[in-house]
């Protein structure tokens, strides 16, 4: 079956999906998020071009560095290449700047609750029949 896309130039979802550690439903996402897209063969299967191997490792990439879909879309035009040496934007430079400021808001939250966590259990180990403290 790999000869029928290989016919119309390019890799079927199930291929790209394999050599770039994701899935097919994950490249359907990206493909109706407007990251990449295909072309279709006569039996309707979806064919990427083989250059879609390095966009969607550097939408992975982006998505990994804590960067949402929407956030990607500033990156659009340096998706091709090595999106880790493209220069900067002043948008992607602000896209990132934003994104960092609420990875580092939910870090907080996350480091408060364990914080509570880790205090109400020492307290249960320590003093066993007292109350325990309430947590907000």
């Amino acid at each position: 079956m790999i000869g029928v896309a290989r016919e119309v130039g390019g890799v079927r979802i199930g291929e790209l999906a394999k050599a770039t550690g994701t899935t097919a439903r994950a490249l359907r996402h990206y493909e109706q998020a407007g990251l990449i897209s295909c072309e279709r063969a006569a039996n309707g299967y979806r064919v990427y071009d083989e250059r879609a191997v390095v966009r969607v490792g550097n939408i992975r990439y982006l998505l990994a560095a804590g960067l949402t879909l929407d956030d990607v879309r500033v990156f659009l035009t340096c998706l091709d290449g090595d999106v880790a040496a493209a220069p900067p934007s002043d948008r992607g430079l602000q896209v990132a700047q934003e994104r960092l400021a609420v990875l580092n808001e939910r870090i907080a939250a996350q480091t408060q609750a364990r914080d509570r966590l880790e205090a109400a259990l020492q307290q249960a180990v320590e003093n066993p029949g007292a109350t325990a403290p309430t947590p907000y």
